[in-house]
Parts: C-alpha cells; structure tokens; sequence
C-alpha cells in the first residue's frame, strides 16, 4: 500500500504539469464548490457519509449537482457510483459542457418506449444527448441497448469533451465511440441551441438511492484544486478507483 501511494502521488505531479486536475473525493462535509440545478423542484437529496456521497431521488425528473464554469473548454470527467435501490423508471446521468440548464449529458436508465400503435415497453438503454433540462428536445449523439447498472456494485463513468467530438465509457468499456455533436439550428427546436464548446461537469440521478464519490476532471483549462492524498489514510482518485470496485 505505501508503494502504491508513492506511485499515485508521482502520478498527480506528472499530470498537473501538462494538465489541471480537480478532484472530489467527499472528505468535507459541506457541498461548497456544487450547485444543484432544479433545486427548487425538490428538498435536497445529498448527504455526505463517511466521506461518500449519497444520493436519494423518488422523482422522475433529475437531481444533478454541477460544479466548474465557462472557462472550463476540453476535459475528461470521471465518477465512481454504488446504485443501492430503485425506486421506479429512473437512471444515473453524468454531463460535461454545463453551462445554466444547458448540458451534453449521458445517461444510463430504463424510459418507457412508445412506437406507433405498439403497446408501449421498457427499455434498458444509454442515451448521450445536448439539451436543456427545461426543455424536450434533444441532439443526439447516441441511443442504444444497454443493460442499467448492477445494484450494491461500484460502477465507472467517464465521459470525454474535445471540441465538438464526445466519448463515453462505462467501467473501462468504451460504449460511446468518439461522436460529433451536431446542432441543426435551420430546424426549428433547435435554433437557439449554443454551441456547447465549454461549461461545467455534473452528475445526478432520477428514481434512485446512490452513492457517489472521487469525481476526477482534467483537462489544460481545469484548475488544480480539490482533495488530493497528502497522507497514507487519504483516498486514491478516480484514476486508480478500481481498487474500490468489487
């Protein structure tokens, strides 16, 4: 254990000097540097236990926390999260470019599919999208099949912003080939659509009780800052968050 501190702690050092990094690891006890967006629909859901972040929506409409702001351009976000129950057709988001209610989110649930005269079905399913979260429509990146996550199991997002090319990857496998965003403004719905070159990361929930924790963004805008290990008892990061994976 103490090589491997040595290890990751040579790591951070190389990477902040070609990269920023901020890093989130729930040590504190107060949500300082996040927001929650649509935090007037609901009391708020998040409680840090025992340097974790737990999570709990009965909702169908998303608790996302976001942090970081437009001077944040090209990064990579990573999260770990513990689904513990569900409460009804939810899902667990993560989302990159935030910037007010606008976002590139990428999402993990099971919606209710209606098509044509067909009864309507359930369906497990990613979904990686721009949009507001006060409106319907939708720019698509990607919508495919996939099984939800396992409950009572650490689970890895990631999600990669570079220009206007997106990336997703789910415990280590790539699910989300890099994919052009693109905006067809000569259509109506999407006219007033910005361009989504910079903004924030978030991450948040519908109809689940979770845990979340070691939020990890880089990227050469991203300022160094947040809980980096400084003793043998400190949390590693994201990047060697595989230790806490089942």
């Amino acid at each position: 254990m103490k090589f491997l501190i040595i290890v990751t702690t040579l790591f951070l050092f190389s990477l902040s000097v070609s990269a920023g990094t901020f890093l989130e690891t729930f040590d504190g006890k107060e949500l300082d540097r996040w927001q929650q967006i649509w935090s007037d629909k609901a009391p708020t859901v998040w409680d840090i236990v025992d340097g974790e972040l737990h999570a709990d929506s009965r909702e169908a409409y998303t608790h996302l926390l976001t942090t970081g702001d437009n001077t944040w351009e090209n990064y990579t976000m990573e999260l770990d999260v513990k689904p513990l129950k569900k409460h009804g057709i939810g899902g667990i988001a993560i989302a990159a470019r935030v910037d007010g209610t606008w976002l590139v989110s990428c999402r993990i649930f099971d919606p209710v599919i209606i098509r044509g005269d067909d009864p309507p079905f359930q369906e497990e399913r990613i979904s990686c999208s721009a949009t507001s979260l006060n409106r319907p429509a939708l720019a698509t990146l990607i919508v495919e099949p996939h099984p939800l996550l396992k409950l009572n199991r650490w689970h890895h997002l990631k999600l990669s912003a570079e220009g206007d090319i997106f990336t997703f990857w789910i415990d280590d496998e790539q699910v989300m080939a890099p994919t052009k965003l693109q905006v067809f403004r000569q259509i109506d719905v999407f006219a007033d659509f910005p361009d989504f070159q910079s903004g924030g990361v978030g991450f948040g929930l519908w109809n689940y009780t979770a845990i979340f924790d070691n939020i990890t963004v880089t990227g050469d805008t991203i300022p160094n800052s947040g809980d980096f290990p400084v003793t043998p008892k400190a949390k590693l990061a994201t990047t060697w968050g595989n230790l806490k994976r089942p």
